[in-house]
């Protein structure tokens, strides 16, 4: 047999559950931001996600900008050196690791303190160093300039090193006019590293030892303007900024080959550069590049479900 509510106490009950849904409490689920904000003229390129949080980069000062995903609120936590901070990789100990675009440079950030705990010239004259990756206890950059890759050797308990060491491409890629290297991240199976050239939108394999390079095979799918990459298992997210798309790339385990699965577009895209992952939504700045940059131009993020 039912029994019946006493009138007081449905009311009570009531007006706890309305309290709850007019305060935020356990009755509304939390929402997070499909865009969110970030200071106007950044000028935005990077993106790390690490805990609950997104770091950018401004290729404008260098500025590294830290947002809650929870609010989309965010600060400066580190000035910049002056010259750009584009690609950006944590390493899970509170550090971030900054490519220096044409300074020609990489630093290291402290996440908790803003404070650069190491700086590294990278090339002197011409270059571009545009992406950073980890992998097998190294840190890679790459250079849309020159066919090198720069590599940092993580010492014992994820030391870092007093100077980088430069591993010359060879092989399949081959530089010419534009952004050549750009995004870069680990295959599959761990064993080789993957970059995208974009200005002939090849994907290309690169044997982390030796510089050595072999063409992704992907049928007649063209990567061109290929920025960011970001890998989540054997599936490949290759922003694509210009053509404000996200190709979706399902990999052989070898990374040798691909298939293009689908492509991701936004109303909201506005020349993305890069990505990252937080649950099953992607992150991507809007670099906004066809827009004449200016200190009040305004920039933003974009979330897309995977």
């Amino acid at each position: 047999m039912r029994s019946a509510i006493p009138k007081t106490a449905l009311s009570a009950f009531t007006a706890a559950l309305l309290g709850a849904t007019l305060h935020g409490g356990p009755a509304q689920a939390a929402t997070r931001p499909g865009t969110f904000p970030l200071p106007n003229g950044f000028q935005p390129e990077g993106i790390a996600i690490a805990g609950g949080h997104a770091y950018f980069g401004s290729r404008a000062t260098g500025d590294i900008y830290r947002a809650d995903l929870r609010t989309g609120r965010g600060k400066v936590i580190t000035k910049g050196p002056g010259t750009p901070s584009l690609g950006l990789e944590t390493d899970g100990r509170g550090r971030l690791f900054v490519a220096g675009g044409s300074g020609g440079d990489a630093r290291v950030v402290d996440l908790r303190t803003g404070k650069v705990l190491k700086s590294y010239r990278l090339a002197t004259g011409t270059s571009f160093v545009n992406d950073v990756i980890i992998a097998g206890g190294a840190v890679y950059f790459t250079d849309s300039s020159n066919p090198v890759l720069y590599k940092l050797d993580l010492g014992r308990g994820c030391r870092l090193p007093e100077e980088a060491v430069k591993i010359p491409l060879s092989g399949a890629i081959q530089y010419g006019d534009g952004i050549n290297a750009n995004g870069i991240v680990r295959s599959p199976d761990g064993r080789s590293l993957l970059i995208v050239q974009s200005n002939t939108g090849k994907l290309f394999e690169v044997n982390p030892k030796s510089g050595a390079t072999t063409e992704v095979r992907l049928g007649d799918v063209s990567l061109v303007n290929g920025d960011g990459l970001l890998l989540s298992g054997r599936t490949l997210y290759a922003v694509q900024n210009r053509d404000n798309s996200i190709a979706v790339i399902k990999l052989a385990p070898d990374g040798g080959s691909g298939k293009l699965v689908t492509r991701i577009t936004h109303p909201k895209f506005d020349v993305p550069t890069t990505v990252a992952a937080r649950g099953h939504l992607l992150y991507l700045p809007n670099a906004r590049f066809t827009t004449t940059p200016g200190p009040d131009t305004t920039y933003d993020v974009v979330s897309v479900k995977r």
